[in-house]
């Protein structure tokens, strides 16, 4: 499933493990590998040139839920002292519900949930929209290499730095029994 070019891209990650493909997961996430007219036409609505590490995942498995779902962060958040919660990934298209141009994608999280405008919001959390986590470009420009932020709506709109890029934000993820849920 993965090629040397993949596996390259993300040392250390166990991608053959990675994603946890339940039914839930196949259906409103993962979706068939973007073209790259199609990932050409989604970076065009949103505006963002999405990370080329991002895509090379995309095109080998278009979404889903990781199995290591906890992303470490420097500060506490709502949902946790010491990290966020990562409930799943979308992919680059229009057809799954979580896909960043479907319906649960980048608009209803910047007009219905009000959401700043800071890049491309592209993963969720358990909360159910009240925590997002987003491409940021606010410091590099719509063709930047963006960080990754989790974005808090519970604290007005707290922009909290997990990863410096999409790579380190993977690797960064790890298993809830890591963490002390007491």
């Amino acid at each position: 499933m993965y090629d040397d070019a993949v596996r390259r891209t993300f040392p250390g990650v166990a991608l053959d493990s990675f994603w946890d493909d339940g039914e839930y997961a196949l259906d409103a996430y993962l979706d068939e590998p973007p073209s790259a007219e199609l990932v050409a036409s989604v970076q065009a609505e949103l505006g963002y040139r999405l990370p080329t590490s991002y895509v090379t995942l995309m095109k080998s498995h278009n979404g889903g839920i990781p199995r290591n779902g906890c992303c470490p962060a420097p500060s506490r958040t709502t949902w946790a002292d010491d990290h966020v919660g990562v409930h799943g990934i979308m992919g680059i298209g229009r057809s799954k519900r979580y896909s960043l141009a479907g319906a649960a994608g980048q608009r209803l999280w910047l007009d219905e949930w009000g959401y700043p405008p800071i890049g491309v919001y592209f993963a969720d959390c358990p909360s159910g929209g009240h925590d997002m986590i987003a491409f940021d470009y606010s410091e590099c420009g719509p063709a930047g290499e963006p960080r990754v932020v989790h974005v808090d709506q519970e604290q007005d709109y707290r922009v909290t730095v997990l990863a410096p890029d999409f790579v380190s934000f993977v690797q960064a993820l790890r298993p809830e029994s890591e963490y002390n849920y007491d």
